[in-house]
C-alpha cells in the first residue's frame, strides 16, 4: 500500500483499544505506538479533511506514521494491534467515529431518564 492511499486517525491508547473492541472485525489495520501511547487507524483518503472527534487527531499523507514490519505484533516500539491482511487496511470512518463516541460513553447531562 503506498503512502497516498490512506489517511490515519491517531487515537489515545485506552480510547483506541475501547474503539477496537467495539468495532471488532470491522476494524482495519491498526498500529500501536507505545511512544506517544497512541493507536493509528487507517481510513480512506480525504477522511482527515473533515474529521472531528474529541481527543483524536487526523493525519494526512504528508505526515509520518510508524509502519512496523509486516508481522510484528508486540513491542518494543510500534507494532500491529490488528495486522494488515488480505482484506482492506481501512476502517470505515463512520464506524470509527461511532465507536469512539461509544467508548467515551454518554456526556454529562445527556442521560436518558427512564
Amino acid at each position: 500500500m503506498s503512502d497516498d492511499e490512506w489517511d490515519v486517525i491517531r487515537v489515545p491508547r485506552q480510547l483506541g483499544l475501547a474503539a477496537m473492541s467495539i468495532l471488532g472485525a470491522r476494524a482495519g489495520a491498526v498500529v500501536e505506538d507505545p511512544q506517544p501511547g497512541a493507536l493509528y487507524f487507517f481510513v480512506p483518503v480525504g477522511t482527515a479533511a473533515s474529521w472531528q472527534a474529541e481527543n483524536t487527531r487526523a493525519i494526512t499523507g504528508g505526515e509520518r506514521v510508524p509502519i512496523p514490519p509486516e508481522r510484528r505484533t508486540s513491542g518494543p516500539g510500534p507494532h500491529w494491534r490488528m495486522c494488515p491482511g488480505d482484506r482492506s487496511w481501512l476502517t470505515d470512518p463512520v464506524a470509527l467515529l461511532a465507536a469512539i463516541g461509544d467508548a467515551f460513553g454518554p456526556k454529562v447531562g445527556t442521560e436518558i431518564a427512564s
